[in-house]
């Protein structure tokens, strides 16, 4: 594959708006997702950009550009799709006759983890200094596969960054639709968390893009991955019918048709790599007891919502509710546990220790617990990023 064939991925050296900019520009709610201020621009700088599939990493690459081609000349700008090269042989050729007519080029390598090896078309050129004036980012939708590859770059990162894109946190998620002080139009937070609800943070999502297409996705992952879709769908269906309450392997492979504790592990362990998934460990004091049951949520409500109708298994409500928190406090704080002795708290992160109730809460807790009812979760959301 020569440079001539990559001409379409890279329309602005003709002059042309990217495709992706412009259904950017028909959309009914978009915004300038901030992660893209976070990429380095000076050189030599390896930026790595993971996130899951459909949370708009494409699409944010592509504004970077278009922001870029008010300073630089079109032609020093390089996008490619990897998911196109057969192999990374041809993607290594491809780079190397493009340093050669460009000085201080920025490369984007959109998807790296659907081409197997890529790393051995980067990393030679950035050893033999091909690459000392260049910056190159890279996206991927595996978290596992991606930092595994990025152990072949030790040092050879220069100034670039490695940034995480998920899905709109409920905060983000009420100020694109107008909302900045939320207290003064609580009733329209309250509706707006009915709908995040549902729909979660997803870009397409939020412009209402018809949901089976995220689902569709996820299932290509899988088998992308060569993941079978019927071990896949019983534990999906575990998972449904034990959340929010706190499980093992073992329990959860007792509940499908004979699949042995290692493979639902396995398959858990891949759900987290592709940021479907997350646990939070039972927290004794100090000490995290990973060995024992552990909760498990859903990193978006939507992907929550479209995998128990994907495996015929509704949760309990509180499971809704529970694991939004869980995941925001995963956010902020990078880790969330919860606890367990004459009572459990749902959720222990940094000094934090919140219970969450669908309803209303029938037991005294501690001083040092909150207990968010269902109408003052939205709240307690929107305070811990402010």
């Amino acid at each position: 594959m020569m440079i001539e064939d990559v001409v379409n991925f890279n329309p602005w050296w003709e002059g042309r708006e990217d495709y992706h900019i412009k259904l950017w520009r028909c959309q009914k709610y978009k915004w300038r997702p901030q992660w893209i201020d976070d990429i380095s621009l000076e050189p030599f700088s390896l930026n790595f950009i993971l996130g899951p599939r459909q949370v708009g990493k494409t699409t944010g690459i592509k504004l970077l550009i278009s922001e870029l081609l008010r300073e630089l000349e079109p032609e020093k700008i390089l996008y490619i799709n990897c998911e196109v090269f057969p192999d990374f042989i041809s993607l290594r050729k491809l780079l190397e006759e493009f340093i050669r007519h460009e000085k201080e080029p920025l490369i984007f390598l959109d998807e790296v983890t659907t081409l197997a090896e890529w790393w051995k078309a980067v990393k030679p050129l950035i050893d033999t200094g091909q690459l000392e004036d260049a910056v190159i980012t890279i996206t991927g939708s595996s978290a596992l596969k991606i930092r595994r590859d990025m152990e072949f770059f030790p040092g050879r990162k220069g100034k670039g960054k490695t940034i995480e894109v998920l899905p709109l946190n409920f905060k983000d998620f009420v100020e694109i639709h107008g909302i900045k002080r939320f207290w003064l139009h609580y009733d329209e937070v309250l509706r707006l968390f009915n709908r995040y609800i549902k729909i979660g943070g997803f870009p397409g999502s939020i412009n209402e893009i018809p949901p089976e297409e995220i689902l569709g996705a996820y299932l290509g992952e899988f088998v992308r991955f060569g993941k079978s879709f019927q071990i896949m769908k019983e534990v999906f269906a575990s998972i449904m019918s034990t959340i929010p309450s706190a499980t093992s392997f073992r329990a959860l492979a007792n509940k499908t048709s004979g699949y042995s504790y290692k493979v639902v592990q396995d398959y858990l362990e891949f759900l987290r790599n592709l940021y479907l998934i997350e646990f939070a460990y039972l927290k004794e004091g100090s000490k995290i007891l990973y060995k024992r049951e552990k909760k498990i949520f859903f990193r978006d409500p939507l992907l929550l919502r479209l995998f128990s109708m994907w495996s015929g298994i509704r949760p309990v409500e509180s499971a809704i509710y529970e694991n939004i928190v869980q995941d925001h406090l995963y956010r902020k704080f990078g880790e969330v546990y919860y606890y367990r002795n004459k009572y459990e708290i749902d959720a222990v992160a940094g000094d934090l220790r919140i219970e969450v109730k669908a309803g209303k809460a029938h037991r005294r807790y501690p001083r040092n617990v909150t207990v968010l009812e269902r109408e003052d979760i939205p709240r307690f959301l929107i305070e811990l990023f402010s």
